[in-house]
């Protein structure tokens, strides 16, 4: 192209937006030139050809290649402009009315228009793009979507279609937050075709003969719709008869809310498609201009949809084909991370950084057959356990915490999820209720069992997490006393599921004054409603007995991550110890994923030119089998990655001593076939891999390792036997303690001290092994600079693996944390472990993100646990 014609192009695009097609936009930039003095032949023929390329950049030219399909981006979005009318409205309702900041609303601003930018252009006459945007678990999705719905209808979307759930209560929530943020402040520019009504809100065939109308210039015709076989069917026959006229003109958004749970096919088939999928597919062909985006914080099952028909016969599935994008992660936003703690790289690191916050308490194992029948016994009952008695006794404490702080005109709930079946909710409802009308006397006149059980509740948890109070620091229950007798008096027990009448209602006005919203005090009892969507407002407490072999449904049982302003200090979890630790080895993947998405832009490239990787756990499964039928298994890797153990059976007598054992012949193997011996580094050079295999075979690293097994290693070993054919050996060894036993000739050599964090669990984790100093062993230059990374400092040794050995002081007492907390306990023990590290040479972007581990792999009795179908909606039934 000339440089007239890229001129002209770039006038011809910039116009496209106000123009509904190509000519339009290109006849309007010839009367700007008439009106200027007139056009010469040249610069027509120059338009013609400008023309040619602007059309031909508006179609879906699609490049072949062997494993790849890339379709061309249409950057046409430039960002919201001052004269847009619904965008700059919810800009300034959530500044004056809801009193956001600039940090609130910048992110959302952004992360917004960066999902509008990658929707199809509504000034094309026919498009269908597909989307999936990923963001975390109760982190404010929903004010992403309201945010791009208003940006997408300022520049010519006019149909929007919300799948909203798979309930009737989320379906209504969900309408409710659009009418509130963005309908209420132009009324006027919308036609609902659905209301908040919980049960009969939702969509039927539009008044207008059961069509949709012509969309008229200005305005926007919205329905939200639950995701169940009929609504979808009957917002499909309204789309088909519509005259064709009208669809042309209808330029579709489909945001579909919590997009893998139902959306995706789970039939037991290729050809069995489930009908909600189906459905989607159906409404999605019909519409000739259409952008489907699912939104989720669980990605799992919908980077495993099929890409491609299997025949020529077969709908599109739902593959999110032209973008996947991750939402950046809020501002003062707590979630897996926060809660759980996370397992640093670096044993140097600040405890209180990784360890999580001191709010999660484990339900002892004795206690759970007591919560909950393993049966659907109807005779069981579940008792009120100490543990939920000092769950119930820090709700009631926190919401007077949070009157004292003047916060009683908010939200204030307490979620207990003890069992899948309805039949056990209202008799753990019943239960609580009992509890509460015995126990509010005890703790209204401030004496009784009751109350000195909330005082040793307060000691403790305050203990735990310190109030943040400037004015808290002395604060005492007898000083919360008139609060807490507030507080017995508002609390109500609701029932939340499929079938339950005494539900939640956040929205009850005050008789006397319609607009004012009555504060509620709710303990929630429930089931699957409460663990995928639903939000509970003012969440401080959570008792969850319930776990799953899934991801997808794991992280989704997260209600109580989320943003807690004024009360970060308050929240507790009490969970079990194996949902405690499942949880924080997803918080691993989680970030792995995001940064697989980040390659996208940085490779400017989508998801049908590479897949989004999604590494196993051995033990869990990613999601439901169904789901996973097209996912494909990848080559293990270790390239580029250094590895520890972090987790051992430090009471096992004989694996303890077994291990010391391996260590010691190692270090013999290694002095008798190592090139050079460099003493006061205790390092091995250009030892044979043989000898690291055999230690790695001799090693019995613990089961309790979610990420890390034997037999995983030893394959690896064994497909890289030629690349990785020569190590460095190195021990680790400060001037600490000496071990009580001899490391080969070494002797009896320093020991490091490694304590366990505070959990009752038969297996000591320690979180980290190695330190970054650690890596520079065989290196030439050992100085570490502030803020060098890991791959900075791999890049300065020799291009070797390098095995690591640590021997690990028995008794490992905890050094005292900076702020006080007490998140670990000495190590105890039975006698001096040994802990190992490899670091692998390589790039560490060519490693494998492990679908294809096959270790521990659930049985279908374990999978069965997490069918999310014991709690069908109302209507369904």
């Amino acid at each position: 192209m000339t440089p007239q014609v890229q001129m002209l192009v770039k006038e011809i695009t910039q116009r496209l937006p106000v123009h509904k097609s190509v000519p339009a936009a290109a006849d309007d930039l010839l009367s700007f030139f008439k009106s200027m003095g007139g056009v010469s032949a040249e610069i027509e023929a120059s338009l013609e050809e400008a023309i040619k390329v602007v059309e031909a950049s508006q179609q879906s030219v699609e490049i072949l290649r062997r494993n790849s399909l890339v379709k061309i981006k249409d950057h046409w979005y430039k960002g919201p402009l001052l004269t847009d009318r619904h965008w700059t409205a919810l800009e300034g309702y959530l500044r004056n009315a809801k009193n956001w900041h600039d940090e609130s609303i910048d992110p959302i601003h952004d992360s917004s228009s960066e999902v509008v930018s990658l929707l199809a252009n509504p000034a094309r006459e026919t498009f269908r793009c597909r989307g999936l945007v990923v963001g975390y678990v109760q982190s404010g999705k929903t004010a992403n979507m309201t945010a791009v719905i208003a940006k997408a209808i300022d520049v010519g979307y006019n149909f929007i279609v919300v799948l909203g759930g798979v309930t009737n209560k989320l379906r209504q929530q969900t309408q409710r937050r659009f009418q509130t943020d963005i309908i209420d402040r132009h009324r006027e520019s919308w036609q609902l075709h659905t209301t908040d009504d919980e049960k009969n809100g939702d969509f039927t065939l539009p008044a207008n003969n059961g069509q949709f109308t012509m969309p008229v210039e200005g305005r926007a015709q919205l329905a939200v719709i639950k995701k169940e076989t009929t609504r979808l069917a009957t917002l499909l026959k309204a789309i088909e008869k519509t005259p064709p006229s009208v669809t042309r003109a209808l330029k579709t958004l489909i945001i579909d809310d919590e997009c893998d749970q139902a959306s995706v096919n789970a039939g037991k088939t290729e050809t069995d498609i489930t009908e909600i999928n189906k459905a989607i597919r159906k409404i999605i062909q019909a519409l000739p201009a259409v952008s489907y985006v699912g939104y989720t914080a669980t990605p799992f099952a919908n980077v495993f949809a099929n890409p491609f028909p299997t025949s020529k016969d077969e709908l599109d599935d739902l593959y999110p084909e032209d973008f996947i994008t991750a939402l950046p992660r809020p501002e003062a936003y707590f979630g897996a991370r926060e809660v759980f703690g996370f397992d640093p790289d670096d044993a140097d690191i600040d405890e209180g950084a990784s360890a999580g916050r001191e709010m999660v308490k484990p339900i002892p194992e004795k206690e759970i057959p007591l919560l909950r029948s393993t049966k659907n016994r109807k005779d069981f009952s579940p008792q009120i356990t100490e543990s939920l008695e000092k769950a119930i006794l820090w709700f009631l404490l926190s919401c007077a915490i949070r009157h004292h702080r003047g916060q009683q005109n908010d939200h204030m709930s307490m979620l207990v999820h003890t069992s899948q079946l309805v039949l056990q909710h209202e008799k753990m409802a019943d239960n609580i209720r009992q509890w509460l009308e015995y126990s509010a006397p005890s703790i209204a006149s401030a004496k009784g069992p009751a109350w000195d059980a909330l005082v040793s509740v307060w000691d403790d948890e305050t203990k735990a997490v310190p109030l943040e109070g400037e004015d808290e620091k002395a604060l005492h229950p007898l000083d919360l006393h008139p609060f807490l007798v507030q507080v017995l008096n508002l609390v109500e027990v609701a029932v939340e599921n499929g079938a339950s009448d005494n539900r939640l209602d956040y929205n009850e006005t005050d008789p006397e004054d319609k607009n004012k919203i009555v504060p509620k005090t709710y303990i929630v009892v429930g089931g699957s409603v409460l663990a995928r969507g639903l939000t509970l407002e003012g969440l401080s407490v959570s008792f969850f007995l319930r776990t799953s072999k899934q991801y997808d449904t794991l992280l989704q049982m997260g209600r109580w991550f989320g943003f807690r302003n004024g009360y970060a200090d308050l929240p507790r979890l009490w969970a079990t110890q194996d949902l405690i630790s499942n949880f924080r080895a997803l918080a691993h993947i989680e970030e792995e994923i995001r940064a697989d998405i980040a390659q996208y832009k940085a490779r400017d490239a989508t998801p049908l030119d590479f897949a989004v990787k999604v590494r196993a756990i051995p033990g869990l499964a990613i999601t439901s089998a169904a789901k996973m039928r097209y996912a494909k298994k990848t080559s293990i890797s270790f390239e580029g990655r250094h590895i520890q153990t972090i987790r051992f059976d430090h009471q096992k007598d004989g694996i303890v001593s077994s291990n010391w054992a391996a260590a010691a012949n190692l270090i013999k193997l290694a002095k008798d076939s190592a090139s050079e011996y460099v003493e006061d580094k205790k390092l091995f050079k250009n030892v044979p891999m043989s000898v690291v295999r055999q230690f790695i075979k001799d090693y019995d690293i613990s089961g309790k390792h979610l990420d890390l097994k034997q037999e995983m290693l030893l394959n690896y070993l064994d497909a890289t036997e030629d690349k990785l054919a020569i190590w460095n050996v190195g021990v680790v060894s400060p001037n600490g303690k000496p071990s009580n036993n001899s490391l080969g000739f070494l002797g009896k050599i320093g020991t490091n001290v490694r304590s366990r964090l505070a959990e009752p669990s038969a297996y000591a984790d320690i979180k980290a092994l190695m330190s970054k100093r650690d890596i520079l062993i065989d290196a030439d230059l050992q100085s570490i600079d502030k803020g060098e990374d890991w791959e900075a400092l791999k890049k300065r040794r020799p291009n070797l693996p390098l095995l690591l050995i640590y021997p690990i002081q028995a008794k490992s007492e905890p050094l005292e944390r900076k702020d006080g907390a007490k998140s670990r306990v000495a190590l105890d023990a039975c006698d001096d472990l040994i802990g190992f590290s490899i670091v692998f040479p390589g790039m560490k972007d060519r490693a494998g993100a492990y679908y294809a581990v096959e270790l521990d792999v659930p049985t279908p009795e374990q999978l069965e646990e997490d069918e999310e179908l014991e709690e069908p909606d109302a209507e369904a039934n």
